[in-house]
């Protein structure tokens, strides 16, 4: 790698590798250890072609896809007890009481879901991803996207039924008939 392409990769790397490695939590369940180990694998592998990369970005986050999808594939995985404080905790202001135990509540439902649900919803609704490319990053149908995103939602609602009487939508009783749509994705 060249000195240009160097100055280019530490600047990345000093910009995104905090939203990367949220995301990295995310997929991990909440591991810290395991998502700083997913996310360095992900920065070795985008420095060997970083020449030839054009959106480095959106290249990085398929390599953490598609290595989180490789852990889940491993049989022999080892599972860890991981104790590391949330990596929120260098945010820009103080954080109340009720956000962190909202988070808290949150971390500890996803990480009792399995890895494939965990990663279909960071996909769908921290990535904000549509079902098509959720699809083709797992290599699923969007059909299979469909269902687990529906069967991970059902079941974080029963592992954490506090987070359904926090959302708004939710706690709101609808008129009898009324057959409108709570939420609409395209």
């Amino acid at each position: 790698m060249d000195a240009e392409a160097q100055d280019s990769f530490r600047e990345f790397v000093e910009n995104r590798s905090s939203a990367l490695l949220k995301t990295a939590v995310l997929l991990t369940g909440g591991d810290r250890h395991a998502a700083e180990d997913l996310l360095q694998n992900a920065l070795i592998k985008a420095a060997d072609r970083w020449h030839r990369i054009d959106e480095p970005e959106a290249y990085v986050r398929q390599i953490l896809y598609r290595q989180q999808i490789s852990r889940w594939r491993l049989k022999w995985r080892r599972r860890e007890l991981s104790v590391a404080e949330p990596p929120e905790g260098t945010g820009a202001g103080p954080d109340t009481s009720a956000t962190a135990e909202l988070r808290l509540l949150m971390r500890g439902a996803l990480t009792r879901l399995t890895a494939r649900q965990r990663t279909v919803l960071v996909l769908r609704y921290f990535e904000d991803l549509p079902e098509a490319d959720v699809a083709r990053i797992l290599g699923c149908s969007v059909g299979t996207v469909r269902s687990t995103t529906h069967r991970s939602l059902a079941r974080l609602r029963a592992l954490a039924p506090e987070l359904t009487a926090l959302d708004p939508a939710a706690a709101e009783p609808r008129p009898a008939g009324d057959f409108s749509p709570v939420e609409v994705r395209p």
